[in-house]
């Protein structure tokens, strides 16, 4: 069994100025930092670079040579962790655009799910999202962690107000996204995946 780290990518949906991902974001982050079974990878859709890239996709043109495309980023990893919001009983248009500019990348691979929103904490656009991963061959997590109401589970500092409740709903997510991850890439490697 291979003891090196999975390479995990926290893909961070949203795109809008004063988001609110940025404090659901920098709590998960330091959550599964503390794995040593894990190296992660930052996928913010915001990232100028990756914003133009996906506006080349609109404008059917390349990307430019010489920088790290979000294909090989999607590509290089074990698995993922999509952060994302609700907007309007969905999720985010830039996260859709994104998962459809790759696709062999997902295949055979982990996803998990961190949300938040309003009332249903980011979970109908979760459900939404496990349909478009199946589609891509990928495995979606059965546990998520989601934040309803999310504005007012956070203090001044961006902790969770309930963080025993939060850090245990990562614990579980991280727990089968390491099962999962270990197994799946086991699984490519003595037998690659063509669906």
């Amino acid at each position: 069994m291979s003891t090196t780290p999975l390479k995990i990518g926290v893909i961070i949906g949203s795109v809008r100025t004063g988001r609110f991902a940025d404090k659901v974001a920098q709590w998960f982050l330091s959550e599964i930092g503390r794995r040593e079974d894990m190296e992660v990878h930052v996928i913010d859709l915001s990232e100028p670079a990756l914003v133009a890239e996906l506006k080349l996709t609109l404008d059917a043109t390349e990307p430019r040579e010489g920088t790290l495309t979000l294909a090989q980023r999607i590509g290089g990893m074990d698995g993922y962790v999509v952060l994302t919001p609700e907007y309007n009983h969905g999720y985010p248009a830039s996260l859709k655009l994104a998962i459809d500019y790759v696709y062999r990348e997902w295949r055979a691979k982990p996803v998990g799910f961190v949300s938040y929103g309003g009332m249903a904490g980011g979970q109908r656009a979760v459900e939404q999202l496990r349909q478009v991963f199946a589609e891509l061959h990928a495995v979606t997590l059965r546990d998520t962690v989601g934040f309803h109401m999310a504005w007012d589970q956070f203090d001044e500092q961006g902790r969770p107000r309930d963080a025993d409740g939060a850090g245990k709903a990562a614990t579980v997510l991280l727990d089968q996204l390491a099962w999962w991850g270990l197994t799946l890439r086991e699984g490519r490697a003595a037998r690659p995946y063509d669906g």
